[in-house]
């Protein structure tokens, strides 16, 4: 059985099209419908280690899909709240020399209990509460 030229080509070059078409609407079908995150399963996570803190004053951690910022003060204290930004959701950082939350977007800061202090930031930060056991760093929803 012999397939025509014509048949042939048209079969090539419609493949070649459905190809490109696939490797386009894929990625945008996946950045329009991203995939499922878990909530985390427990209202208690591990942020970190105790030893982790001689050198290192803060530290990002996950809670859940949702980042949290651990922050050791100069009174040696351990503090924690959500490290989404209230404005417009940047992750925010600690700043040993302002002694302060700060969000680099637009320049928002937040003390160390978490209220805002300058900057667009409309609401605080959320705190966690902190259990330390051994030199586990255990944070937990308030």
């Amino acid at each position: 059985m012999k397939v025509p030229r014509r048949r042939f080509v048209n079969w090539i070059l419609g493949t070649g099209a459905g190809s490109v078409f696939a490797s386009i609407a894929y990625p945008l079908v996946r950045f329009i419908i991203p995939p499922e995150i878990p909530e985390a399963q427990t209202s208690r996570v591990l942020a970190g280690k105790v030893s982790e803190f001689a050198t290192a004053r803060w530290k990002i951690f996950k809670f859940g899909s949702d980042p949290g910022i651990l922050v050791r003060t100069e009174e040696g204290e351990y503090r924690a709240f959500t490290a989404t930004c209230t404005h417009l959701d940047c992750t925010v950082q600690y700043r040993s020399d302002l002694r302060q939350i700060w969000c680099a977007c637009h320049n928002g800061t937040y003390d160390l209990n978490g209220a805002n202090v300058s900057g667009p930031p409309p609401k605080p930060l959320t705190r966690f509460t902190i259990n330390v056991v051994g030199d586990d760093i255990y944070v937990a929803k308030a």
